[in-house]
């Protein structure tokens, strides 16, 4: 196994962390998304209740207060993710690419090192011509 290979494993796994990386943060914010549903729901429901209970619309004012910190900070959340997603998206695209460079270099002494080799076997088979016709 040469260096360029143990170099394209390298990267190849680079690339599959990062890939797992991004997939935990998609499910993260899937989940606080959920999360964000589940708060409107609630407050729908809570409203609802207020209308056709009197007792309970004495207590809505401070669901409502409650409610908002909890959204607000759902959201908050979403955006700092948002922000955390972008960098591991950026991380990956720079994975690829540097992948792609080695991958390129890998191809170019691969070909170097054949050109090289037939150069030497194009040598060796006039070598042995010269010898048959001088021996000859």
């Amino acid at each position: 196994m040469s260096w360029t290979d143990s170099l394209i494993r390298i990267r190849n796994f680079e690339i599959e962390e990062l890939r797992k990386r991004l997939l935990a943060l998609l499910d993260r914010r899937a989940a606080l998304e959920a999360e964000l549903k589940d708060l409107d729901e609630e407050a729908r429901r809570e409203s609802a209740h207020a209308r056709d209970d009197a007792a309970a619309g004495w207590y809505l004012a401070g669901f409502r207060v409650g409610w908002k910190q909890r959204r607000t900070r759902v959201e908050g959340d979403l955006r700092a993710l948002a922000a955390e997603e972008e960098g591991a998206r950026d991380a990956l695209s720079q994975a690829f690419e540097a992948l792609k460079k080695v991958e390129k270099a890998a191809e170019g002494i691969a070909a170097a090192a054949a050109k090289d080799e037939a150069r030497r076997e194009t040598q060796a088979m006039d070598e042995q011509a010269l010898r048959r016709r001088l021996a000859g």
